[in-house]
């Protein structure tokens, strides 16, 4: 059973931005006061502190916003079911279910139906802060079985995941402290050839993504 995304009013990484905000604005509400007293070593103190914390609030604010989306994983969890039915020679239409109820159909060209998943694993100090190991589908598509097809054949390509204003592993990238609370960020896929009508479970563990016959 997935939970569910992670709600914003109840991360606390929203409760430490709001925080380190508020500090920050007394800290330049401080610092001003400073500066009419014309005690201007205060003055950059407190207003170099102040920006300081913003900056921090801001961080925290973005790690909560780039983890919107992402499911809890704890165990194997089924991610979708996904309904197959060819159409014609390299062709067929797929229906993905997700466990909340919704559902999208799509058309795709190739020999097999493709799905692949952003999984994020953090840090046991991550862990106490109520992060843990969370996924993303994230694209569906049509594969070739020959790979020079795969070159030139069209291709059948679609998004899974919504765009977001804050791509967390951008925010890797360029902050390399926050390696001391995210392990690993990596991307898992699986693929089936479409013979015939079918219904497959999308699971995903901690080791990565695959697709099996439902039950």
């Amino acid at each position: 059973m997935n939970l569910p995304d992670l709600n914003l009013s109840s991360s606390p990484f929203v409760l430490a931005a709001l925080v380190l905000a508020g500090l920050g604005a007394i800290l330049i509400l401080a610092g001003l006061v400073s500066l009419f007293r014309a005690r201007l070593l205060r003055f950059a103190l407190r207003t170099l502190g102040g920006l300081f914390l913003i900056a921090l609030g801001a961080l925290a604010g973005s790690i909560a916003l780039g983890v919107q989306g992402y499911r809890a994983l704890t165990r194997e969890d089924l991610a979708a079911r996904l309904i197959v039915r060819p159409s014609g020679e390299q062709h067929f239409a797929a229906t993905i279910r997700y466990p909340d109820g919704r559902e999208a159909s799509y058309d795709l060209a190739g020999d097999e139906i493709y799905v692949d998943a952003h999984i994020l694993k953090w840090k046991p100090i991550a862990n106490l802060l109520g992060l843990h190991t969370s996924y993303e589908l994230s694209r569906l598509a049509g594969r070739y079985r020959d790979i020079e097809q795969e070159r030139s054949a069209p291709r059948t390509v679609y998004p899974l995941s919504p765009a977001r204003p804050v791509d967390l592993f951008d925010l890797r990238q360029r902050y390399g402290f926050l390696s001391t609370l995210m392990d690993a960020d990596y991307g898992s896929a699986t693929f089936v050839p479409v013979t015939q009508p079918a219904e497959m479970e999308v699971r995903v563990s901690t080791t990565g993504l695959l697709m099996r016959e439902a039950k």
